[in-house]
C-alpha cells in the first residue's frame, strides 16, 4: 500500500524514445550551430534560412541512414554543405569567401566549438561578441557590418572611404584576431 492508501502502481518499463521526439531533441541541441555554418556560408540570409529548412528535411528523410557513432552536428553540416554547393551551382552564382575549402575549413572550426567540454553555444557565442567589442574600430566596424548587418565588401568600402581590398584584409585581420581571442577564452583550442 501507498502512503495514500491506494495499490501502489507496478512499475512501468521505461518507453523508448519516438524517433521524431529524438531527432527534435537533436535538432534543438544544433540549430544554432547548423544556422551559424550556414550563415557563415551565403551571404544571402533568407537563402540560409531556407537552406536550414532544406537541410532538416533532408535530414529526417535519411535519419536512417545516420551513424550514431559519429556527432549529429557534423552530420547536419554534411548535409547543409551539399546544399550550399548546389545552391551555388543553381544560382550561377560564384561563392563569395566560400568555396569547398572555405566550407572544409568552418565546419572543422564548428567542430572544434562542439567538442569544447562544459560550455553552452549561447557561452561561446558570449564569448565571441566579447571579442568582437574589443577589437579595434579599424577592425570592429567592418566585422559588424559585413556578418552582422550583411553588408558587402563593396558596400564597406564605399562606406568607409577605402578600397575593397583594404576591408578585405581588415576583415582578415580581424578574423585572426578574434580567433586569438577566442583561444586565450579557451573556447577555440587550436587554428588549422
Amino acid at each position: 500500500m501507498s502512503d495514500d492508501g491506494s495499490a501502489p502502481l507496478a512499475e512501468q518499463p521505461a518507453r523508448p524514445i519516438e524517433p521524431l521526439a529524438l531527432f527534435e531533441i537533436l535538432v534543438r541541441e544544433n540549430a544554432d550551430s547548423l544556422t551559424a555554418f550556414l550563415r557563415a556560408s551565403v551571404e544571402d540570409q533568407a537563402a540560409a534560412d531556407d537552406l536550414f529548412q532544406e537541410t532538416l528535411l533532408i535530414a529526417w528523410r535519411k535519419i536512417g541512414n545516420y551513424d550514431r557513432a559519429r556527432p549529429f552536428g557534423a552530420w547536419l553540416r554534411g548535409i547543409a554543405r551539399r546544399l550550399v554547393l548546389a545552391y551555388y551551382r543553381t544560382a550561377a552564382k560564384a561563392m563569395p569567401l566560400a568555396n569547398e575549402h572555405v566550407l572544409d575549413y568552418l565546419d572543422r572550426r564548428m567542430a572544434q566549438i562542439e567538442r569544447q567540454p562544459g560550455d553552452t553555444l549561447d557561452e561561446k557565442i558570449a564569448a565571441l561578441r566579447d571579442c568582437i567589442e574589443r577589437l579595434d574600430p579599424l577592425y570592429h566596424e567592418p566585422i559588424e557590418l559585413h556578418y552582422h548587418q550583411g553588408k558587402t565588401t563593396e558596400w564597406i568600402a564605399e562606406h568607409l572611404a577605402t578600397t575593397k581590398d583594404a576591408v578585405q584584409k581588415r576583415l582578415q585581420r580581424a578574423r585572426m584576431q578574434l580567433a586569438e581571442c577566442l583561444e586565450r577564452k579557451a573556447v577555440l583550442t587550436t587554428r588549422t
